[in-house]
């Protein structure tokens, strides 16, 4: 590997003038730059990490720590938001998964810190309450689907209730009066906002609450599919059934699907169907492909960067900035 030594004798300069050149100093000579620049496209020079920390104080990485999300090709968009944003800035992302394991996501935040990161994005695979006693006071920290118990740290959210309340809304708006949710039980964020945005719809509408248009599944991340089956053969079996179900994600969608065939009904004809989270490799793929709200990875990532490089809203009103992002509709043929 070339130094900048060599990179100085070959040019026929000081190191002092490769250095300017490297921090794009203004006061450096065209001609001087073209030809600095030359021999370092010429030797492959690149600069060294430690050296550029020892002078700015700035190691380029950004700790991007995740529970579970890094093994699941739904956050994709999360992750891609984010490197992008980093890479923009001349950033690098040093990802580490977890595996929700306490133990471990000790050790990740002390390599991380041995590493220098300017700061850390911690990401959930679902939208739930975190500790702030797990992070390190001495390092700036943005939460990404997840928010502190205090709300000392800044964060980034979906807004599940307007997600809800657009989803229902879609379905009201086409016409349907009796519309079914089928939920999961969980006294979490997402199960509880998209909930109550479903009830916000409704009295918007004019339309009473009909607890016995509502289904809850038990075990929210095991067999949803076959589990909304189920919920939704009760619904499609009931004296005034519903012309459409709002499911509260995309894999509960299949299961919707089914159920609605096995009654030798039609989608969208017979009865709608909406989803939630935009699983593209599910939802466009399934025939009708599945209107659906989207979780608004991307733009979560790229704003989770942004906040921690001090460019957006990490700080309102004194104090840590809590960001709730919209949920689009996404447009398909089962509504």
């Amino acid at each position: 590997m070339a130094t900048i030594k060599e990179v100085a004798q070959r040019a026929g300069v000081s190191i002092r003038t490769v250095s300017r050149v490297l921090n794009d100093n203004p006061y450096v000579a065209d001609a001087t730059r073209e030809c600095v620049l030359r021999v370092i496209q010429e030797l492959d020079f690149r600069p060294s990490a430690a050296a550029r920390y020892m002078r700015t104080g700035q190691s380029q990485l950004i700790g991007f720590l995740t529970d579970e999300l890094a093994q699941n090709a739904f956050s994709y968009d999360l992750i891609i938001g984010a490197q992008q944003t980093a890479w923009e800035r001349q950033k690098l992302l040093f990802l580490l998964n977890t595996g929700n394991d306490p133990h471990v996501e000790r050790r990740a935040i002390n390599m991380m810190r041995d590493h220098q990161v300017e700061g850390i994005i911690y990401a959930t695979m679902y939208h739930r309450e975190i500790i702030r006693s797990q992070f390190p006071e001495d390092i700036p920290v943005v939460l990404v689907n997840c928010f502190a118990d205090d709300r000392s740290l800044p964060s980034i959210v979906p807004d599940e209730i307007g997600g809800g309340r657009l989803a229902t809304e879609t379905l009201l708006n086409q016409g349907h009066r009796r519309v079914g949710f089928v939920n999961v039980a969980a006294q979490e964020p997402a199960p509880l906002g998209r909930m109550a945005g479903y009830r916000q719809a409704l009295a918007n509408y004019g339309i009473p609450f009909d607890a016995a248009l509502v289904r809850f599944i038990e075990e929210p991340f095991e067999g949803l599919a076959t589990s909304t089956y189920d919920c939704v053969l009760s619904l499609l079996e009931m004296d005034d059934p519903p012309t459409a179900i709002f499911c509260f994600n995309d894999m509960m969608a299949l299961g919707a699907y089914d159920a609605v065939r096995k009654s030798n009904l039609r989608i969208p004809e017979d009865v709608a169907i909406i989803g939630y989270d935009n699983v593209e490799i599910l939802a466009a793929q399934i025939h009708p492909p599945l209107t659906t709200i989207e979780l608004p990875n991307f733009e979560m990532g790229r704003l989770a960067v942004r906040m921690l490089l001090g460019e957006a809203g990490s700080i309102q009103d004194g104090r840590p900035g809590q960001h709730m992002i919209e949920c689009p509709l996404i447009v398909r043929g089962s509504v």
